[in-house]
């Protein structure tokens, strides 16, 4: 069995757990730190991100998984089509990350993607993204749909995490 400790220093992604403090920092013992601190804030953006881009984006990506999945050879696909949906109605709170072990068969999954579908969920992250930015209060809900565009390109390869600690897998 692995100790916990070492492999969270192995893991780039890691965080500290509570009481664990920096080399080289003073040995004093920290409180515990609230994991859910900005909750609210992300709710209310939440409702916000769903009311004004989120529904049209999830029901963009959901069309594209139920279209991919009429051929039996782009199920894995409408898979990563229906997975990047649940991302895209509620976004905050969560981020993408990189698949340390995809490979080739993710990165030509992600070719025949942009052809199939990516350009147009895309273009739709594009669109609502500058539709977002037009007002002050949506200026973070466009900046969190620029973020999006890369993932509705190359979707293989990658996975939806939690911030609210390390492996804390929502999706």
């Amino acid at each position: 069995m692995v100790n916990d400790r070492w492999r969270f220093a192995i893991d780039p992604r890691r965080v500290r757990p509570a009481g664990e403090v920096r080399a080289g920092a003073a040995r004093t013992r920290r409180t515990p730190s609230r994991r859910c601190e900005n909750q609210p804030v992300r709710t209310i953006l939440n409702i916000i991100w769903l009311i004004f881009a989120g529904l049209g984006l999830f029901l963009g990506y959901v069309l594209a998984g139920i279209l991919l999945c009429i051929p039996i050879v782009t199920i894995p696909w409408a898979i990563a089509s229906f997975r990047i949906a649940r991302y895209a109605i509620w976004p905050f709170g969560r981020e993408i990350v990189s698949k340390p072990t995809s490979g080739v068969g993710s990165f030509l999954g992600n070719v025949l993607w942009v052809i199939l579908a990516g350009w147009w969920l895309a273009i739709g992250h594009i669109v609502s993204g500058l539709l977002l930015c037009v007002t002050i209060i949506g200026i973070p809900m466009g900046i969190a749909d620029f973020k999006m565009v890369p993932v509705s390109l190359m979707p293989l390869g990658k996975e939806i995490v939690s911030r609210r600690g390390a492996f804390d897998r929502t999706l």
